[in-house]
């Protein structure tokens, strides 16, 4: 099967803790040995990522940079790691590629007037409110936690479709549209500019997803699946279920409510099923025996 995989950006840097190279590329070795998995398996994989965490740290050290371009780096850096561990994991042998990303989209989304992504690390109330009045920041309220808030508009176009299908007519495992993609619009005389946003990562694999035709789509996160009822004594994980099921309950939108819109456009789309579960738990959601499936029959195996 073609697979994409989506890496959490939050199950790349465990949430609540400080971002460091050495627990980013614990989490990333983790996210290898799974995807190795599937490669020995004989499927064909691409791999995207979240970035949240990171680019929201570099936000914080990097003074004038916008987002567009420090998503830029975000990809280079986990693209780089990723690959390195792969390599450890799989075979060294394998072809490999990090591909930088521009996605577009439209200008005039209405995600510009109102803030939902989560980036950074988490604060206290205070903290945040400090943070926003100095900077000038949107901040949402990330379960306990509070953290900054920016843009996140819609998928349009995938500039480097084209691209990722040369690569993979090769038999190269490609790594792309990281961090949701570099998201650009086009000015009215045709040129392409960088935005201050950052697309959903989950919407933009989604979009890719259905774009190169695959098989499945799976989102890799920090929790076991999709549940009833989260955080409650009454929460319970549901194995599998349609989109129409999914879509008469309701879900956190800064967190797996575009996981599990994600997961219904692509299944609505004629992907086969997309799967919700943990960073290393690959093979396993493949086969449909842990995590949250979505198809359009639900017991699909």
């Amino acid at each position: 099967m073609r697979i994409v995989v989506a890496l959490g950006g939050n199950a790349l840097s465990k949430r609540g803790e400080t971002l460091t190279a050495e627990g980013q590329r614990a989490s990333i070795r983790i996210a290898a040995q799974s995807l190795a998995h599937l490669l020995e398996a004989g499927h064909e994989v691409v791999i995207t990522h979240g970035n949240g965490p990171q680019v929201g740290y570099l936000a914080l050290q990097s003074g004038p940079f916008p987002l567009d371009v420090l998503g830029a780096e975000t990809d280079g850096m986990i693209g780089y790691v990723l690959q390195q561990e792969l390599d450890n994991a799989y075979a060294p042998d394998a072809h490999y590629a990090t591909l930088l990303t521009q996605i577009e989209v439209d200008a005039d989304d209405p995600a510009f007037l109102a803030p939902t992504k989560f980036i950074g690390p988490v604060y206290t109330e205070a903290d945040a409110a400090k943070l926003s009045a100095e900077r000038g920041w949107t901040i949402g309220q990330d379960g306990a936690h509070f953290r900054r808030t920016v843009p996140s508009p819609r998928p349009k176009r995938i500039l480097e479709l084209d691209v990722i299908n040369l690569l993979l007519d090769q038999n190269v495992i490609v790594i792309c549209a990281g961090g949701g993609g570099i998201p650009v619009v086009q000015k009215p005389d045709g040129t392409m500019i960088g935005v201050e946003a950052v697309i959903d990562k989950d919407h933009a694999s989604g979009f890719l997803a259905h774009a190169l035709n695959a098989d499945a789509f799976l989102m890799l996160t920090d929790v076991e699946g999709v549940f009833d009822d989260w955080g409650t004594p009454e929460q319970s994980l549901i194995r599998h279920a349609t989109p129409d099921e999914l879509t008469t309950k309701s879900f956190p939108a800064g967190s797996m409510g575009p996981k599990v819109e994600a997961a219904c456009n692509f299944a609505r789309s004629g992907g086969r099923f997309a799967a919700i579960g943990r960073l290393a738990d690959c093979m396993a959601l493949v086969q449909g025996t842990t995590g949250t499936r979505v198809s359009e029959t639900a017991k699909d195996s």
